[in-house]
């Protein structure tokens, strides 16, 4: 890294999300990343390729997932740091109560902030194996997103954000149960949301509604939502599955169309009809006010761009030598 860029990345580390959403941007809105742990060197390399990419498109942040249940953990917080002090990026941590004591949590934290990471996204988590089966409290460990925001704000300087659920969260009663929990996650001390990624922008409309009519001054604070370019009919399907949300009946009626009617999906047909859909949604959002898109990349670049360049944001310069 150059002496500039180190320098840039220095400052970047120590700035908030808010902060950076905040900021003067060359598009319509800022956008980030999602990125996930890859599970072997070719993955990893693939991984970095597209971190690169990314990082010359200059968005307000990116993030590290973490396993269900810290499968992951050792190699997250590995990538998570080399991320922070190898690049210009300002780097979100997920971090899950899951399988983890509060000692194990005040170790991973001080983990993260060993590598100037500040940033930290606090989720109770999915159980290991099973998302969407019961949910199980470590002996010694919190219950709520809510107690592990508290903690990691009483373990130093950190910037907290918290996962929203723009459905409702598949084990909340209701949405009003849901919107309670999200306000009280904020109310802690989360300094914004970032939704889990859904497909009828509605439902994030809706939700923001939800928040501010339960608190305004929490539902002040930055709801971004996610997004996700739809290349895979099966894949999208799994996903919705796996996190308890659901593709719209219209939304799922035009993919199924491209996906056609031989033994294996049209996957230019669906790449194609989900592009539009993620550009429509993107618009809208931007349109009506959303912060900040925030982008699932699977680790891939070329249908986030797509999306980001259809809505203004000029990629041309950092997809000149993509590969992925």
């Amino acid at each position: 890294m150059s002496e500039r860029n180190e320098s840039t990345a220095v400052a970047a580390r120590g700035q908030s999300v808010v902060e950076r959403i905040a900021a003067p941007h060359s598009g319509p809105v800022p956008f980030s990343v999602e990125f996930f742990p890859p599970r072997d060197e070719a993955a990893e390399a693939r991984l970095w390729r597209a971190v690169r990419v990314f990082e010359r498109m200059n968005p307000a942040f990116v993030s590290m997932t973490y396993g269900a249940g810290g499968t992951t953990r050792d190699r997250t917080v590995r990538i998570a740091g080399e991320l922070a002090t190898e690049t210009t990026l300002l780097t979100i941590a997920h971090l899950t109560a899951v399988n983890h004591s509060i000692d194990e949590l005040r170790a991973l934290v001080g983990a993260y902030a060993d590598k100037g990471i500040v940033n930290l996204l606090a989720l109770r988590g999915d159980p290991p194996g099973d998302p969407l089966g019961t949910w199980t409290k470590h002996p010694q460990g919190v219950e709520y997103a809510s107690e592990l925001v508290e903690l990691i704000d009483s373990l130093g300087d950190f910037h907290t954000g918290v996962a929203s659920f723009p459905e409702g969260h598949h084990r909340s009663p209701d949405l009003a149960s849901d919107t309670e929990n999200l306000v009280r996650k904020l109310r802690a001390g989360a300094e914004y949301s970032v939704t889990q990624v859904f497909f009828d922008v509605d439902d994030y409309f809706r939700l923001r509604d939800r928040v501010v009519a339960a608190d305004p001054e929490q539902g002040a604070k930055p709801l971004i939502p996610g997004l996700m370019p739809i290349t895979s009919l099966a894949t999208a399907r799994r996903m919705t599955e796996l996190s308890g949300s659901t593709i719209p009946a219209d939304v799922e009626k035009r993919l199924v169309e491209a996906a056609g009617d031989g033994p294996e999906e049209d996957k230019a047909a669906i790449r194609q009809v989900g592009i539009d859909l993620c550009t429509e949604m993107a618009q809208r959002l931007i349109d009506e006010g959303a912060p900040c898109l925030h982008f699932c990349s699977l680790n891939f670049t070329k249908a986030t761009s797509e999306v980001l360049e259809r809505i203004g944001i000029d990629t041309r310069g950092a997809l000149e030598r993509a590969s992925v």
